[in-house]
């Protein structure tokens, strides 16, 4: 009767992964086949004049719409390096609020046409890409944007510091009303981790 037990246990756990692994795999696959378009969304248009070499180096997360894949985050960043063949090395670092683990991944960026232009693919798991278009700009110091993905669903303010004037967010919060999203889904990023080195 306990070696049935314990077979019986054994069965439904070894169940419950599968059933997990093929819910990772199915959202794995759904991920993929929304966000590999590359093109910026209908009546977005990402900045021009842009300065890649401006634009390299850290980012910290003010605010974002909702993806799974960045469930439980905070002290979200990103950091930019431009690689020698003009492409960018891109790597994403965040707190897992509950595994209380620092989680990152690198990827890559490459411009959809020209340098000058503020609008991306990104990939993290080649050879899938997605579009990474940055929107609006702080142009004269480079201090903060504004970022969407491949579909209005995904919008990301970025910034040079890891909080902005409440003013200046306001100003973001009705530029990002005007291309059409609902501010009030928007997610405020902590940035209080104590650890100085993230």
């Amino acid at each position: 009767m306990i070696i049935l037990s314990i077979y019986r246990a054994s069965y439904i756990q070894r169940s419950k992964s599968i059933f997990i692994n093929r819910l990772s795999f199915s959202f794995i696959v759904c991920y993929f086949l929304s966000a590999c378009t590359i093109n910026a969304p209908d009546g977005i248009l990402p900045v021009d004049n842009f300065q890649p070499n401006r634009y390299m180096g850290k980012w910290y997360e003010i605010a974002r719409l909702y993806h799974p894949f960045e469930q439980g985050l905070s002290n979200v960043s990103a950091q930019y390096k431009l690689l020698p063949n003009g492409n960018i090395e891109v790597m994403n670092k965040g707190y897992n609020t509950d595994t209380k683990q620092w989680q990152n991944i690198t990827g890559l960026a490459k411009f959809i046409n020209k340098s000058t232009i503020g609008s991306l693919k990104v990939s993290f798991f080649w050879p899938f890409y997605g579009g990474y278009h940055v929107v609006n700009l702080d142009k004269e110091n480079y201090s903060w944007a504004i970022v969407i993905g491949p579909t209005k669903k995904y919008l990301w303010i970025l910034a040079r510091d890891k909080t902005l004037p409440a003013e200046l967010l306001n100003q973001l919060i009705n530029k990002i009303s005007k291309l059409g999203i609902d501010t009030n889904k928007l997610i405020w990023v902590s940035q209080d981790h104590p650890n100085k080195g993230q």
